[in-house]
């Protein structure tokens, strides 16, 4: 917007133009202090440190589509923590960015347990390197504490907190509600299967991923019932990623090269060989439910129809067809006449319901 001025400014600018050599003062003192605002606004603005020397790997579209994948992973968790383990908790994603491998391990302490996740694409024969997965142990001895029934209290734990044999194996239980999720979280995008591999308990001695190589770390802020704040920290491995797009990119391209008409074929295709019932009906009769309850063997139901008029023939209980019935082979057929359109059902419908109003059985 621009900034209105005041008629005093005016003044002294009009009066500027008929004496160039004098500076108009009231509009430079008013206009100083607005000035002086705008450059502690640009000296306020920061900008993230580019590094030259390590170019980006991925692009802002490929970042979005992990950020989707990630908050979608991340609503999908929350309610299966808060369902399962009966816990309220509120689990955010902080952010997904793009980084070397050794400050993923440099954030983690020495007897941190580290969970590796191999990534499964059917569409992908290749042998991928296996994402990995930190959970913060508060986080994991709190949800233990429910599963063996504990109270609502939050534990705490300090860092480099070692789990002990029973622990690590309810910490596996814990895990895999944490990794089938991830499947449902890239969905939208591409059908994965995500299965845990093994766990380390010594972030650096992991050797599947170089220390400078690309990476994407994803972290996730959990919030246990306002008491405690714990995180889930992923570290997606750019060669797996690279495999993910790879495959996201070529279902965009036949989606593309695609239209409606090249598909018809391969759709008739599969219409054809689909299987339905074929229904004969000789015809219609009105029966009170006292006559249906005094039938007996042998009795005869008039249906009011010749054996020379035409029989209809239902499709999955819709009305096609009709024709006349007669023998093929030795067995029972009908031969079709014509095709049956909504019009005429309508009308055959509305002459039934006015027979039936009449007293005709």
């Amino acid at each position: 917007m621009a900034d209105v001025l005041s008629q005093s400014q005016i003044d002294a600018l009009l009066k500027s133009m008929q004496n160039p050599s004098q500076e108009p003062a009231a509009s430079t003192a008013s206009s100083g202090p607005a000035e002086e605002k705008k450059k502690t606004e640009t000296e306020q603005v920061k900008y993230s440190k580019y590094d030259f020397y390590s170019p980006r790997k991925f692009t802002k579209d490929k970042m979005k589509i992990l950020s989707s994948v990630f908050e979608n992973y991340a609503r999908i968790i929350t309610s299966q923590v808060n369902g399962v383990f009966r816990v309220m908790t509120d689990i955010t994603v902080m952010e997904v960015q793009e980084r070397r491998y050794y400050e993923y391990v440099n954030s983690l302490n020495e007897n941190d347990m580290v969970t590796l996740v191999d990534a499964i694409i059917p569409e992908n024969t290749k042998n991928m390197v296996p994402l990995m997965m930190y959970v913060t142990p508060g986080m994991v001895i709190t949800l233990i504490e429910r599963m063996l029934g504990g109270g609502e209290d939050v534990v705490k734990v300090k860092d480099g907190y070692r789990y002990s044999d029973v622990e690590i194996a309810l910490y596996k239980r814990v895990l895999s509600y944490l990794i089938q999720a991830l499947k449902d979280g890239f969905a939208n995008y591409i059908n994965i299967d995500f299965k845990a591999q093994r766990m380390e308990d010594n972030p650096s001695m992991i050797q599947d991923v170089g220390l400078d190589e690309t990476v994407v770390i994803v972290h996730l802020n959990v919030d246990v019932t306002g008491l405690a704040v714990e995180r889930i920290k992923i570290c997606l491995p750019g060669t797996l990623l690279e495999n993910i797009f790879q495959v996201i990119d070529s279902r965009k391209h036949i989606a593309r090269g695609y239209a409606f008409e090249d598909n018809r074929e391969t759709i008739l295709d599969n219409i054809r060989q689909s299987q339905l019932s074929l229904t004969g009906q000789l015809g219609t009769v009105f029966l009170d439910l006292s006559d249906i309850y005094h039938l007996r063997v042998g009795d005869v139901i008039d249906m009011s129809k010749g054996k020379d008029k035409e029989v209809k023939l239902f499709v999955e209980k819709q009305p096609w067809f009709t024709g006349k019935m007669g023998v093929y082979k030795k067995n029972v057929a009908i031969r079709i006449n014509r095709r049956l359109y909504p019009e005429e059902e309508e009308e055959e419908l509305v002459t039934e319901e006015n027979l039936s109003q009449a007293g005709v059985t």
